[in-house]
């Protein structure tokens, strides 16, 4: 990607870095998914004995947008991966510490602290300054075998694949690296990834971003601008999220969900009878207002089971 400049507050309102960090990622999902679409061939047509309710087969309007931290993956993708590259001796030992030390915080907490947040981003853009796109994304993929692919909910896979079986795109919506969520969501057979831009220049990292990282209300920019592109209606859309920062995300689509959600979520989705699901211990997930053996079954049963669940009663 071509660099846009460096914005600061100074010279950009948040609102109008919100907007640019959204429209980047949207034009580079867009792109990864074109790509990843010429590379492979169409899988024949799966007949359906019934339609389910929602989602609805072949709405070709609709689509599903997912958080990745602590919503499809245990834990924060950035901290994963800063793993990764300790292994690989991109820094040394104390940086190490501060990655350990944010993802304990994470898991702890199940909520993103900004501070914590923009620490991570801070300290992996001076470790990637200098080193080329292609050399990060190819280690991306080690580094998800590593650390990543034994730390999906199983319950959150499968609702993504009951959107996927009803023929609608899917994407993750993250304030991780695009490369990153790219890498993630072509793993799990998505559509592609939003994720924040980082500015490269020749194919090498500067060390900067295009606008600001995509968090809180620069999702729903994103989802905004790829839907318009897209041709997408947002009133048929579904989105899922961990974090109460996601809520002008969730807002934005017809049938938003709470998954593992933090307190702030948990009280503003029960106010407004949003879908809830909980998959990080025993205890049964809800549907507010309404039973909830789907979500026991996604946490129980695997993935073809809580598809069948899924699709029987929302």
């Amino acid at each position: 990607m071509a660099a846009l400049g460096w914005l600061t507050p100074r010279r950009r309102s948040a609102t109008a870095r919100s907007v640019l960090a959204g429209e980047a990622a949207a034009e580079a999902a867009r792109k990864s998914s074109l790509e990843a679409e010429s590379a492979v061939e169409a899988e024949p047509e799966r007949a359906e004995p019934e339609e389910p309710e929602f989602p609805v087969v072949g709405d070709e309007r609709a689509a599903a947008f997912f958080d990745l931290d602590n919503t499809v993956m245990q834990g924060a993708a950035l901290f994963h991966f800063g793993r990764g590259l300790y292994k690989r001796k991109f820094f040394e030992r104390r940086e190490l510490t501060r990655f350990a030390w944010q993802q304990a915080w994470f898991r702890l907490a199940g909520v993103e602290d900004p501070e914590h947040m923009q620490d991570a981003r801070d300290s992996a853009l001076s470790i990637v300054k200098g080193h080329r796109v292609s050399e990060l994304m190819s280690i991306g993929e080690e580094i998800y075998d590593e650390y990543m692919a034994d730390r999906i909910w199983p319950g959150t896979r499968a609702l993504a694949q009951a959107h996927l079986d009803a023929g609608q795109r899917v994407w993750l919506v993250t304030a991780a690296p695009v490369e990153t969520a790219t890498i993630i969501a072509r793993r799990l057979g998505l559509t592609g990834a939003l994720g924040t831009v980082a500015e490269s220049v020749d194919g090498v990292y500067t060390g900067r971003l295009v606008g600001e990282p995509l968090h809180g209300p620069a999702k729903a920019e994103a989802v905004r601008a790829l839907a318009a592109a897209e041709g997408l209606d947002l009133a048929r859309c579904a989105a899922y999220s961990d974090s109460h920062n996601d809520i002008p995300m969730l807002s934005l689509v017809g049938h938003p969900y709470a998954i593992n959600p933090d307190t702030k979520l948990r009280k503003h989705a029960r106010a407004r009878d949003w879908r809830l699901r909980d998959y990080r211990t025993g205890r049964k997930a809800a549907k507010v207002g309404i039973p909830a053996a789907a979500g026991v079954g996604a946490l129980a049963g695997g993935t073809a089971a809580a598809v069948a669940l899924h699709r029987r009663r929302r």
